[in-house]
């Protein structure tokens, strides 16, 4: 791929992007859903204020990262054939990244939200945090790392390896 254009780069950034973010669609989507059911079951009715409230964060951040996740597709449509696409994909890159985090506390609140309605705060809290901080290191900190190591040891002139692909995406 060393011989490919500037915008063969980009298409091909773009095609990468949108079939990651497919992977995370189906997933918000599944919690979205569930999500705007809840307030309609039986037992809704019995959550405290501040149960009430971890819904709204929950409901809100599948919300946004639905958003997050589509905008992407949404504005190729409208920037269909009008020479925008390393925009595109650079907007593309921070949408997923927006849409990764918002879709952390999506299921690290709803997850909150129905330990603490079975089992109660103490486990609830504890489990919410080890899930926040999975998330958070698995999906930015790991990645964050193995950036600024490959950057450091280029000089800042990261260039892909083999293995990893174009990590300049």
């Amino acid at each position: 791929m060393k011989n490919e254009s500037h915008e063969e780069r980009a298409d091909r950034n773009f095609v990468e992007l949108l079939q990651g973010a497919r992977v995370a669609v189906t997933g918000v989507q599944v919690l979205f859903a569930f999500l705007l059911t809840v307030p309609f079951s039986s037992g809704f009715a019995r959550l405290d204020l501040a149960d009430r409230w971890l819904f709204y964060v929950a409901l809100v951040g599948a919300a946004v990262a639905s958003i997050c996740y589509i905008a992407p597709t949404a504005q190729h449509r409208v920037l269909f054939r009008q020479g925008r696409k390393e925009t595109l994909v650079r907007r593309s890159n921070s949408y997923g990244i927006m849409g990764a985090l918002a879709l952390a506390v999506s299921m690290t609140t709803a997850t909150l939200l129905v330990i603490d309605y079975l089992f109660g705060a103490l486990l609830a809290w504890s489990t919410a945090l080890i899930l926040a901080l999975l998330s958070l290191w698995t999906w930015f900190g790991q990645p964050a790392l193995s950036r600024s190591d490959q950057s450091s040891s280029t000089g800042g002139n990261a260039v892909p390896s083999s293995r990893e692909g174009d990590s300049r995406q």
